[in-house]
């Protein structure tokens, strides 16, 4: 039985396992509409305009775990959505946003409502597709949910002409994809794990950095294993905040620009740095000629391009943050390495006098309601178990540097 393109997409996301999809109607995508609104395996949230539609996939992508889906019309409706899906590749979120283009003979014409939605979308997504022919839909389609949430996760992009919509073809979703292009690394060279290890284990000041990628592996629990098997302190990204308990002792609080004192300066002194699904970004490392000057660095990451873009590192590891911190605790426990317990020890008087200048102190008689105070009630109020979201701006930081993110 031949489907539309319209139809053969509503049985995609069906078995993809997805349940919402976020979007706004437009002429281009009416055919998918249709075929939306004839299911019900799928519930369609409707937005107010498309750059929400995005920004809410990506919360609901963040919160599930899932892969977000967005749905958009041609034109203002993909430009629309272009803050957002950069806003996602920037963060790491994986997505797959459906934009709808002008009939497949008028692209390229200046038609009613064309924009070059793969051309424009090409700097800020991992990957796009623009579909020519109906019976790649379904192959095309099981791609971008594959590309977006392997590897280092990310938006995709799938451009759809109105007229595959219409056009019908059998339907046959594939089981399982291969791309030869794009094969992610997901576990890391072993020779490398042991160059890491011995250089880490030869550390008298270690730090551990890490950051969102942490989360994205869902590798909270064996870095948590691995720095309480070092003993050395710990430091998050604003995106790797909850990936390590931040009531432990061992945590200095976050990092960069808006982070502790005690952070900073422990970064700064080390002598070996451990970064850990982080990609050094600017309001992490400032100057970077000044970045950790007297520290030999292992960076591990799954994307190989972000190892040594914007700092020089000495052990590179490229794998899946999980498995390669998996791996070296195993190699810790055989060979029961530890660290120079005399040296750490005197590392760790030093940090401690970092910690004690207590650079988040605030007033807090001063008879004012101050935001450090109401975002520290939040925490206590809701025990540490939220999601919390913000703006972008100094309540931000107040969130990041004042709720204590568990988990």
């Amino acid at each position: 039985m031949e489907l539309t393109g319209a139809e053969i997409f509503t049985r995609c996301l069906k078995e993809e396992g997805v349940e919402l999809i976020f979007g706004y109607p437009g002429g281009a995508v009416l055919h998918i509409y249709d075929a939306l609104y004839q299911q019900e395996d799928v519930s369609h949230i409707l937005v107010r305009h498309e750059q929400g539609a995005v920004h809410a996939a990506e919360g609901y992508a963040k919160s599930t775990g899932k892969t977000g889906v967005v749905l958009v019309t041609s034109g203002p409706g993909a430009t629309n959505a272009v803050t957002g899906i950069a806003d996602a590749y920037m963060d790491s979120v994986p997505l797959v946003v459906f934009t709808g283009q002008v009939p497949s003979h008028l692209i390229g014409n200046d038609a009613f409502q064309e924009v070059d939605t793969v051309g424009i979308t090409r700097p800020c997504v991992k990957h796009n597709f623009l579909v020519k022919d109906v019976k790649d839909l379904a192959d095309t389609i099981k791609k971008a949910f594959y590309i977006a949430s392997t590897g280092r996760p990310g938006p995709v992009v799938v451009d759809i002409p109105k007229d595959i919509t219409a056009n019908r073809t059998e339907f046959k979703y594939p089981r399982s994809v291969k791309m030869r292009s794009y094969n992610p690394t997901l576990k890391g060279h072993p020779r490398q794990i042991k160059k890491a290890l011995d250089l880490i284990l030869s550390a008298e000041r270690p730090m551990i950095y890490t950051g969102g990628g942490v989360i994205s592996s869902g590798a909270a629990k064996p870095l948590t294993d691995f720095t309480r098997m070092l003993g050395a302190p710990i430091t998050n990204t604003l995106m790797g905040l909850g990936s390590y308990p931040a009531n432990d002792k061992q945590f200095l609080g976050m990092l960069g620009m808006h982070g502790t004192y005690e952070a900073n300066m422990s970064m700064h002194h080390c002598d070996v740095l451990i970064a850990i699904g982080a990609r050094f970004d600017d309001r992490v490392t400032g100057n970077i000629e000044k970045f950790c000057p007297t520290a030999r660095i292992v960076h591990i990451d799954i994307d190989p391009a972000s190892i040594s873009k914007n700092v020089k590192v000495d052990v590179p590891i490229v794998g899946d943050v999980a498995n390669v911190l998996k791996a070296m605790i195993k190699d810790m426990k055989d060979s029961n390495a530890k660290l120079d317990a005399k040296a750490l020890k005197a590392w760790w008087t030093q940090v401690e006098e970092w910690r004690n200048e207590d650079c988040m102190r605030y007033d807090k008689d001063s008879g004012l309601i101050k935001p450090q105070f109401v975002v520290e009630c939040l925490h206590k109020l809701t025990k540490g178990n939220a999601f919390v979201t913000s703006d972008v701006g100094q309540h931000q930081m107040f969130a990041d540097q004042y709720y204590g993110f568990n988990k």
